[in-house]
């Protein structure tokens, strides 16, 4: 009889579960360090690591907001973040705080996720946008089910050649499908991850009509979760970012399974609170990728 070493069995054990928790969507790997995967951009003053880089708090005074960047740039993958809001009894009005993918520039493709700042007591929206060839206004917001401030939630953003899906504590909340074949543009450009607070009063809380009230700054937000699994680009080539070989371009991330597409159901019914889709103000015609992102 053959007998399996305790080593072997613990091995092939960890495979399983890692296996299953990709196709779930879940990677679990040791938290990385903020230094390993981004470094500070602006705001350095305002800017504080904790529990030895697992850790870090962006805030914003008068003087000044922060941010940090992903030092690489990606063709696709699966990103996230793990946030903290202000306290609660704090009035963020016109305080953005927001985790994206951006190529920058005047003809970006971006992937946002934007806490837009709220007045004390009321409820906590979350946007969500999409920029392609510097084209945006495809605002969503949902009134969030939890309470962002008293506790860390996990943001994530699957970017690949079928669809980019936001999550937020693994539900999703919103799907843009790649319809490039339709004449529909997709984020197609190397991006990096950006994390920023940062004063937007002139037009994110009520369309700028709720200004901030710096008897509350500092403004603090905390971030954890360092980790991304993506395709690195060098010298601008998106081609190989594309292959199956990457865990997250394979066919079960193709689509939404059907437990996922009752949930985002369910997150568009209770939560939503605005869809570019449906603002006649915006534009008199439906856009087109509209009907295909139901």
């Amino acid at each position: 009889m053959e007998y399996i070493s305790i080593f072997g069995l613990v091995s092939v054990l960890f495979l399983i579960i890692r296996v299953d928790a990709r196709v779930k969507g879940i990677v679990k790997t040791q938290d990385s360090s903020f230094d390993e995967n981004y470094v500070v951009t602006w705001g350095q003053n305002n800017v504080l690591k904790l529990n030895q880089g697992k850790e870090v708090q962006l805030s914003m005074d008068k003087s000044s907001g922060s941010g940090f960047e992903s030092k690489n740039h990606y063709g696709s993958g699966f990103f996230q973040i793990r946030m903290k809001l202000p306290p609660k009894d704090t009035d963020t009005s016109g305080v953005v705080i927001a985790f994206y993918l951006t190529s920058k520039g005047n003809t970006q493709d971006e992937v946002d996720f934007e806490f837009l700042g709220n007045e004390q007591g009321k409820p906590i929206s979350l946007q969500t946008n999409l920029f392609t060839n510097g084209q945006g206004n495809r605002e969503q917001r949902i009134v969030t089910w939890f309470d962002p401030t008293q506790d860390f939630h996990t943001y994530e953003i699957l970017w690949n050649p079928y669809h980019i899906v936001f999550y937020v504590d693994k539900i999703p909340i919103r799907e843009f499908k790649n319809l490039s074949s339709k004449g529909i543009n997709y984020p197609s450009k190397p991006m990096q991850l950006v994390v920023s607070l940062w004063n937007g009063e002139s037009w994110a809380t009520e369309g700028g009509k709720r200004k901030i009230n710096w008897s509350y700054a500092p403004f603090k937000a905390n971030f954890q979760g360092f980790n991304n699994s993506g395709c690195f680009v060098n010298n601008g080539e998106l081609k190989s970012c594309d292959s199956s070989a990457n865990w997250w371009n394979t066919g079960s991330y193709s689509k939404l399974s059907d437990s996922d597409q009752k949930a985002l159901k369910n997150v568009k019914d209770k939560n939503m609170n605005y869809d570019y889709c449906s603002d006649r103000r915006l534009s008199k015609v439906v856009p087109s990728e509209c009907k295909w992102n139901k």
